[in-house]
């Protein structure tokens, strides 16, 4: 089981809720949930890495991430506005990496529950170094 720990403010309307138990889903590798949550035509963006296009290739990557297993999903922040919403946060990894992310969503209706589009920004910060 992962270790969640969220902002207080991350239930506080029901799109932050939808965003953050999603989150929640796709670190443990929940498939049910994370394919409850997408539709059938969505596209996930990670930057400078792929391109992923459908549901069923969406389920694929969420299934072989499974094999990564995660310790800690730290969620920073969550914000929602409109048929757009972003989450900010860091988890670690059993291995002991470190990675810092942003994901921005594009939900598939007003109504807030489903995801149409996301983009990913992940950064590895396993050995974050002081400035000098």
């Amino acid at each position: 089981m992962v270790k969640v720990i969220a902002s207080p403010d991350c239930g506080n309307s029901p799109k932050k809720l939808f965003l953050q138990q999603f989150n929640i889903a796709q670190a443990e590798g929940n498939i049910d949930r994370v394919a409850a949550s997408v539709r059938d035509d969505i596209t996930w963006d990670v930057v400078g890495n792929t391109r992923i296009e459908g549901k069923a290739a969406y389920i694929e990557a969420v299934e072989q991430m499974k094999s990564q297993a995660k310790d800690e999903l730290i969620i920073h922040a969550i914000i929602t506005h409109g048929k757009e919403g972003a989450v900010h946060g860091e988890f670690r990894m059993s291995s002991g990496a470190r990675y810092a992310f942003c994901d921005v969503y594009t939900f598939g209706g007003a109504k807030g529950d489903s995801l149409a589009s996301i983009v990913s920004y992940l950064i590895d910060i396993s050995e974050e170094s002081a400035p000098a």
